[in-house]
């Protein structure tokens, strides 16, 4: 069964603003658990249906979307970064807080995005960026701040995922670093990685 969301997932603009406080607390805790700090200035946010609902959630409210089209056009942006099992997809960040740093470093970490894989067991899994949406992103002397990658696993591989450790690291020539993942990271993402587990956004 697809873990897309449809129109009858979203809440309207009173619905939710009654249960907003509660599922924002909710996807705030969710994505500690699924955030992973590459070095210093890369990190990744593993997304879900959770997420993307609040995403979409977040995105009508700010932009005061209420008519069906504008959510199914929400639906049909976001709904491709939820992940079906045996696949992860996740939020790239770059995280620059000055712009020294962004006029150094975005033009160093062109095609970071590809850079990105997972190492267990014996495996490694490398990440993957739909080339329409990665030719958005990136011009020829310059990178963005936030990029969108996913990862495809067999399911032998899903299985040597669960046994850890899992080393998530970043093979840009000029920005090479792993971190290896905690157990909680790991559990968040089986669910996403393994069928039947999806997750439960509240009503």
């Amino acid at each position: 069964m697809s873990r897309s969301l449809t129109i009858d997932d979203i809440a309207d603009h009173r619905e939710y603003e009654r249960g907003r406080a509660a599922f924002r607390s909710q996807v705030i805790a969710l994505k500690a658990d699924r955030r992973v700090d590459i070095g210093p200035y890369v990190s990744l946010v593993f997304e879900n249906r959770d997420t993307i609902r609040f995403q979409i959630q977040e995105m009508a409210r700010a932009e005061r979307i209420v008519t069906d089209a504008g959510i199914e056009h929400e639906l049909a942006v976001y709904n491709p970064l939820i992940p079906e099992p045996g696949h992860l997809s996740a939020t790239l960040f770059i995280q620059l807080t000055n712009k020294d740093a962004l006029v150094e470093w975005l033009p160093r970490l062109i095609g970071i995005e590809t850079s990105i894989e997972f190492e267990f067991a014996t495996h490694v899994v490398r990440c993957d960026v739909d080339p329409d949406h990665a030719s958005q992103l990136t011009r020829d002397d310059v990178t963005a701040s936030v990029h969108y990658v996913s990862f495809s696993f067999s399911p032998d591989e899903v299985e040597a995922f669960a046994t850890g450790p899992v080393i998530l690291r970043t093979t840009h020539p000029n920005y090479e670093y792993a971190t290896e993942l905690t157990e909680r990271t790991v559990e968040s993402l089986l669910e996403d990685l393994r069928p039947d587990r999806e997750s439960s956004s509240p009503a």
